[in-house]
């Protein structure tokens, strides 16, 4: 439970010291909103990455080289645990927003920072919702901010990492109709961390993998008809590799 403790005091002192940052911040914002953006990012996956450190995780990066740092993307990964998000968010290299599920916002301070950075904040129980969520995603990505979404819409909670639900194809809409590459993310080792012996998080090595760039242009005519199918597929072969 130390771990676990370490962490939550840790969330707590940074909310209480993020009051006057947002100030701060809001500030920075009405003169230079570029300078307000990166500020913010920096902050935050500072704070992810001392979480990471409290959790002890043991982190192997693999294909780093293959995420652009000039031009937005649409991260999309399989997803098992909280700290798929601590893992993936500290490592962005430019403004980046998550598609997160709605409840988040009942979160105070925390839901601030993720309004900040350009998450979206997902209603999965109303359609037109979900699709107004969507073109929102489209603009920000058109205006130079990378989207990372889970595909699967919720957390996998199989035995096998290779369990994962089918992928919701109208994620992918946020490439095809902004034009920019998919990076596809795989996980694996992050649910041993927190999710499988809830409260109590352990140090357990964590893999995580970036494909190389997907462009849906370049994709055959069947792929471009079901591409979450086709991307869900890459990220499978990339998990299987893990396990070898």
């Amino acid at each position: 439970m130390i771990r676990f403790f370490a962490i939550l005091i840790f969330l707590i002192c940074f909310h209480i010291v993020s009051i006057p940052i947002f100030f701060v911040e809001w500030i920075l914002g009405k003169t230079r909103p570029a300078a307000r953006e990166i500020s913010s990012l920096r902050i935050v996956q500072w704070a992810l990455k001392v979480i990471t450190w409290l959790a002890g995780v043991d982190l192997t990066v693999i294909g780093e080289e293959n995420v652009p740092k000039d031009v937005p993307v649409l991260y999309i990964g399989n997803h098992r645990s909280y700290f798929d998000i601590v893992l993936t968010y500290a490592r962005c290299p430019r403004p980046t927003g998550y598609v997160a599920k709605k409840e988040m916002l009942k979160i105070p301070l925390l839901s601030r920072w993720m309004k900040i950075l350009h998450c979206q904040f997902l209603d999965r129980s109303d359609l037109r919702a979900g699709m107004k969520t969507i073109l929102t995603c489209i603009d920000l990505v058109k205006s130079g901010v990378s989207i990372t979404i889970f595909p699967e819409g919720t957390r996998g909670k199989g035995d096998n990492e290779l369990d994962m639900l089918p992928f919701h194809e109208g994620s992918f809409k946020i490439a095809s109709k902004s034009g920019c590459p998919i990076i596809p993310m795989a996980i694996t080792g992050s649910s041993a961390i927190f999710e499988d012996h809830m409260p109590y998080v352990r140090k357990r090595h964590v893999t995580l993998e970036y494909g190389e760039p997907i462009c849906l242009s370049e994709l055959s005519k069947e792929q471009q008809k079901a591409p979450g199918k086709y991307v869900q597929s890459v990220i499978t072969n990339m998990l299987k590799s893990h396990t070898v």
